[in-house]
Formats: C-alpha cells, sequence, structure tokens
C-alpha cells in the first residue's frame, strides 16, 4: 500500500472525543441485550415485544429490554456514526484536503465487512444498510449542519408518516388482517430459522442467512435506508452546531435535550406497551401497527436524551461514562464478536444451546459477555492502536497499514 500524507492518517487516540467512544460503548450494551431474542431465536418473529408466554424473572427482563432497550440503541449507534461522519469532514476541511476517496473506500469497506458478518454470521446485520446510507451522506456533505438537522429529521419522519399511514389502512374493514398466504409464508420463514440454526450444520445456516438477506433485509431497506440516513444527517448535525466538542458553552441546548426528550420518548413508549405490548408482525391491525410505529418513534428523543445526558455529566466531572470508551472505541470489533459468539454458542454447529436457555440466563450472558469485553478493551488499547477490525477498515480506507502497536512495530 502506498504511504498518506499525515493530514489524512487516522486520527491518533488523543484527538479522539471521548465522549463518542463512551457513547459507543454504552450503545453496545444495549445492542447485545437487544439482539438477545433474535440470537436465541428466530429473525423472522412472529411478535414484538414482551413475550407474554414467559414468567417471573424472563418476563420482567424481557419487558425491561422492550421498554428501555428496543429500538434506543441502535438509534444512538446511528446518530453516532452521523456524529463520526462530521468529525472526518471537519478534519478533512481543516488539513484543506478532498477526503472523499478515503470516505468512499472506508464505506466500501464497512460494506464488506457488513456483507461477511449477514451472510456468514449473523442475518441481523445492521452495516450493510449504514454502508448504503453512507453513499448517500457523502453527496450531502456541503449541506450547513442546520440544514443536515432539518433534512434528517424529515426523513425519519417521512419513515414515521409512512408507518402511520399503514396503521391508517388497517382502520379499513377487511385490511386489518393478513391473508392466509401471508400468514403461511411467515410462518414457514420462522420454522425454516428454526430447523436452520438449531438443527443444521453451519451450510444450512448460511443458506438461511443468504435467503433472510435476500427476502427481509433487502425488502426492509424502504423503510431502514431513510431512517439511516436521517439518523446519520442529525448526528452530523449536532456535531456541526460544537454541542459535543464544546458542552459547557450549549449547556442549555443540552439541558433542553434532556428535559424534552425524556418524557417526550418515555411517553411514546408508555403508549405504545398500552397499545399493545406484544404486537403481532403477521396479523397486523391498527393497533398492533402503532404501538410498532410509537415505539420506534421514542427511540429518537429518548438517545438525544442520553446523548445530551452522557456530555453534561462529562462536562461535570463524572467519570463512569469513560469505562465504556474503550469498547467504544473498538465499536465494530465488538459488535462482530458479539455475534460470533452468540452464534457459535447458541446455534446446533456449535454449543447447541438453542433453545435451552430462559430469557433471564441469556440475559446474564449478554451483560458477562459485554464486561468481559470492556476489560479486554481496555487491556488491548493499552497495547495497540486500534481494534483488529478497526485496523484492518483503517488499512483498506487509508490505503497503508497504519501503526498497530502503541510503542514501534514489534
Amino acid at each position: 500500500m502506498n504511504s498518506a500524507s499525515p493530514e489524512l492518517a487516522p486520527i491518533p487516540a488523543r484527538e479522539r472525543l471521548i465522549a463518542l467512544d463512551a457513547l459507543r460503548g454504552i450503545a453496545l450494551l444495549g445492542i447485545v441485550l437487544s439482539n438477545l431474542s433474535s440470537f436465541a431465536g428466530p429473525l423472522a418473529q412472529l411478535r414484538e415485544g414482551i413475550d407474554p408466554a414467559l414468567s417471573g424473572l424472563d418476563y420482567a427482563l424481557s419487558a425491561f429490554v422492550y421498554i428501555v432497550v428496543r429500538n434506543k440503541f441502535w438509534t444512538l449507534f446511528a446518530l453516532l456514526f452521523g456524529m463520526g461522519f462530521a468529525v472526518m469532514l471537519e478534519r478533512a476541511g481543516a488539513a484543506g484536503r478532498d477526503f472523499r476517496p478515503i470516505y468512499l473506500r472506508r464505506s466500501l469497506g464497512l460494506l464488506a465487512i457488513g456483507l461477511i458478518h449477514a451472510w456468514l454470521i449473523w442475518a441481523g446485520d445492521i452495516l450493510v444498510t449504514y454502508a448504503l446510507s453512507a453513499f448517500v451522506l457523502l453527496t450531502l456533505r456541503r449541506l450547513s449542519g442546520e440544514a443536515w438537522l432539518k433534512l434528517g429529521l424529515a426523513l425519519y419522519l417521512s419513515a414515521v408518516a409512512y408507518m402511520l399511514l399503514i396503521a391508517a389502512a388497517f382502520t379499513v374493514p377487511g385490511v386489518a388482517q393478513a391473508n392466509p398466504t401471508a400468514v403461511a409464508r411467515a410462518q414457514a420463514e420462522h420454522v425454516a430459522e428454526i430447523v436452520a440454526y438449531g438443527q443444521g450444520d453451519y451450510f444450512a445456516a448460511t443458506a438461511q442467512r443468504l435467503r433472510f438477506f435476500a427476502e427481509n433485509t433487502m425488502g426492509g431497506w424502504s423503510l431502514m435506508l431513510p431512517l439511516s440516513l436521517g439518523l446519520f444527517l442529525i448526528g452530523a448535525g449536532l456535531v456541526r452546531s460544537g454541542i459535543v466538542a464544546d458542552p459547557a458553552r450549549h449547556r442549555d441546548a443540552l439541558r433542553a435535550m434532556v428535559g424534552y426528550g425524556l418524557p417526550i420518548g418515555a411517553a411514546a413508549t408508555a403508549a405504545s406497551v398500552m397499545l399493545d405490548s406484544a404486537p403481532s408482525l403477521v396479523l397486523f391491525s391498527a393497533s398492533s401497527m402503532l404501538a410498532q410505529t410509537l415505539h420506534m418513534l421514542a427511540g429518537l428523543p429518548l438517545a438525544l436524551a442520553l446523548i445530551a445526558a452522557v456530555l453534561l455529566m462529562l462536562q461535570a466531572g463524572a467519570r463512569w461514562p469513560l469505562r465504556f470508551a474503550p469498547a467504544g472505541r473498538m465499536a465494530l470489533s465488538n459488535y462482530l464478536a458479539q455475534s460470533l459468539i452468540a452464534t457459535w454458542t447458541l446455534y446446533h454447529h456449535g454449543l447447541n444451546l438453542w433453545g435451552r436457555l430462559s430469557f433471564a440466563e441469556l440475559f446474564g450472558v449478554a451483560m458477562v459477555l459485554f464486561a468481559l469485553q470492556m476489560i479486554a478493551s481496555a487491556w488491548w488499547l493499552r497495547r495497540y492502536r486500534f481494534g483488529p477490525v478497526e485496523w484492518l477498515w483503517r488499512a483498506f480506507a487509508y490505503w497503508r497499514r497504519p501503526a498497530m502497536r502503541l510503542r514501534g512495530d514489534g
């Protein structure tokens, strides 16, 4: 690989905004908890929400994950992606360099990693969607921070409006129930995942992942792409506003984000659960669709409130969020490791624990896994500059091999 100019080399650790790393680490914890049911059961679920078949501690933890975690932390992760884009863009502008070639290779690298993840490791990948949205984000780089915020919010709300229109359509007599063919197809997909992951070998699981990607992941892009791009733009706009770099100067705005975001998000979540705590994904109705829409809508104000709260606490001298920063600096490596460990532990071609663990046991394992990732990330970054997958990603993006060890190359 050719040597790159120092102005466009990867950002040294001392220059990183550690608050973003801390938030990425917090988001990773939420993501592994949110993915519990999808790791241990079919992605083609017949229901969303709190599993009514559970009881006791299992039910309480299922309710906690759905109410507190679900839809909040992937939203936070998407906002952070947009923030990272804005940081890269500002840094390239300060250096007077065109960062398009690096950013395009970065996005291509993310797309390749996402496809490997989706096809060969776990079908519930989000990286491919992020990579596709990232290409569009590049075309909007010349907009102002205010324009990013407005366009991002418009895109996000357009996806919400689309879901609300579907909910309204279900009020028409005869539309509320799925036809028998659709129900049979959904049930067949559900059973196919159970057979492939719970009973099949690695090749059967891979074939199922490829089918899921073609039929479900690609089919969901009409909703997920505008959602992701909208969140990217909102995150980029926040960085351009200066809130992240100088929270002391924007303390009032951050307090407003908490003061408005927390009650609005909590109210939308509460309304969603009261409408339908376990909405069907096969037999749709106006109430179940509205419940899902409200639950998704709650993610943005709550994620913004969490960002603001962490920035305010760090500015006030709190240190606990910084414990998440090493895991956040290795977010891509840790995200992929979660999928590798979970699928190898649960699927038939691994330890074959599919369907054998209670929700409480899964929750406990996920917490232990993330705690170990925090410890391992801190240990790794005391010796190396980047996580292993981050190093590969940067080497491709910057078209050179960056130094890995903190002291020398040995």
